[in-house]
């Protein structure tokens, strides 16, 4: 008979292709059995040495060191925290784990380790997430963390050459508990993981926080350095690494937001250095600031460089509130360096506050969308800013041709046939027979259908993932 995860809360519809049911009678008594060797070993010794609210939260979640946890009963016992559970099949990509948590949500893998790696596995398993990951989340502050770091990682870019290394990893951990799998394979999943992270150059902001979330939530040590806590997931649920980390062999380093960026992490061996945080409260405020250096919050030319080298779903926000979601291609610079042109290739959405506008999803812009950014020319007014009389002062007219010659270049020409507004301002501007021209180049031309403008000074914000995600990936 197989168990249902019942959630006390709704799964977004594009999150719920990574759910899985956890089947329960899959696993067999030697599962059970490592279940109860790794819990009854770790509690012993971790009633001592980890973070109060481990111990307590074991019996808060519903995790018995006897058996191998019923998510679904986990799941009812996590919300008086404000937090559910539900079971995916692995690993998942970063975004979409960190979208789980910006939920309130906590992935848990299905799988269990084999009993040769019962010390530590890198592969995500039902001990890492559950007895790992849910007890400490009885702690308000950390819980606060867990999920404010969700809502912002969710956000962060990762180039081509890291999501491939993301496949790598994820191909390599599977092998290594995959009990049909051959020594071999095993080998030449490491070399090509080994290869893919050699071909990585430069630091991302998905790496970045990835690094600030495997030394604070995965591996972070808690409260003075001389006795540190343990607090860490990845801590938490292995025999061996929660020891090991408190001998002197293991460098003890005071948390900061700096040093946890700029250090990288091997997940296949124990870690030389461990952070110790002084309160949760020091890592929420460590979030927070990193926030103020991502993509999303500065907006701009950088941050658009960002999108594009992510090769991935990414959404632009323009000052109006446009927000369009598609993958980045190609931009158009001015002589001053500044974008003032972009393209998306392949099914692109429009939307407005994180809602897809009516007539403008995929099945519209199947092919792609493009469109400039930036004033016109001479004119200190944004255009999105303009009224019916601005727009009649500048001779922009409903049915008439009209020619927009905005800075940096661009020019836009074309039957003017509609105008979307939303609280007032100018977010498109629909052209029959519509030409766009970079200083005389032509960048679009089309003598039949309707082009859509979006209209906006700037750039505000670019993040990875779609602005309306359940529209995006329906």
């Amino acid at each position: 008979m197989q168990a249902t995860t019942k959630p006390n809360f709704v799964i977004p519809k594009h999150l719920q292709p990574y759910v899985v049911e956890q089947n329960y009678d899959k696993y067999t008594e030697v599962d059970q059995q490592v279940w109860r060797h790794v819990l009854y070993r770790n509690y012993n010794f971790l009633k001592d040495v980890a973070h109060p609210a481990y111990v307590d939260g074991l019996r808060k979640t519903g995790i018995s060191l006897d058996h191998i946890p019923r998510v679904e009963e986990m799941n009812q016992c996590l919300q008086p925290s404000g937090w559910g559970a539900v079971t995916i099949d692995g690993f998942i990509p970063a975004v979409v784990f960190f979208d789980f948590q910006s939920r309130g949500i906590l992935p848990i893998a299905t799988d269990i380790r084999k009993p040769e790696h019962i010390d530590y596995t890198p592969a995500p398993d039902i001990i890492h997430e559950a007895a790992g990951h849910a007890p400490i989340l009885s702690d308000k502050w950390y819980a606060d963390y867990v999920k404010r770091f969700g809502q912002i990682g969710a956000k962060a870019f990762a180039t081509r050459e890291e999501h491939e290394v993301f496949e790598a990893i994820r191909a390599y951990s599977k092998l290594m508990e995959d009990p049909l799998a051959t020594q071999e394979e095993v080998q030449v999943a490491k070399e090509i993981l080994d290869a893919k992270q050699s071909a990585v150059t430069g630091v991302s902001e998905a790496e970045e926080i990835a690094r600030l979330y495997w030394w604070t939530v995965e591996y972070g040590l808690f409260g003075k350095l001389e006795q540190p806590l343990l607090y860490g997931a990845g801590l938490l649920s292995s025999i061996e690494e929660s020891r090991h980390c408190l001998t002197d062999a293991v460098i003890k380093r005071p948390f900061s937001l700096e040093e946890t960026i700029h250090t990288a992490f091997d997940i296949t061996k124990m870690q030389p250095q461990l952070f110790v945080c002084e309160s949760f409260d020091q890592l929420l405020d460590s979030v927070e600031r990193f926030k103020h250096r991502m993509a999303f919050h500065t907006g701009g030319k950088v941050a658009m460089e960002k999108a594009l080298r992510s090769g991935a779903t990414s959404t632009v926000v323009y000052s109006s509130g446009l927000q369009v979601t598609g993958t980045l291609e190609s931009m158009v610079y001015a002589e001053n360096s500044e974008i003032v042109f972009f393209r998306m290739e392949g099914p692109t959405a429009l939307a407005w506050n994180n809602q897809e506008l009516n007539g403008h999803g995929k099945s519209t812009h199947a092919e792609g969308f493009s469109s400039p950014i930036g004033r016109l020319q001479g004119v200190s007014l944004p255009l999105e800013l303009f009224t019916d009389g601005d727009l009649e002062a500048h001779g922009i007219r409903m049915n008439e041709h009209v020619k927009l010659m905005l800075e940096g270049g661009m020019t836009v020409e074309g039957r003017l046939e509609e105008i979307v507004r939303q609280e007032g301002k100018i977010l498109l501007l629909s052209f029959n027979q519509c030409k766009i021209s970079h200083h005389g180049r032509t960048l679009f031309q089309s003598d039949q259908g309707t082009y859509d403008m979006a209209v906006g000074e700037r750039i505000v914000s670019t993040f990875a993932g779609a602005a309306d995600p359940e529209r995006f990936f329906e």
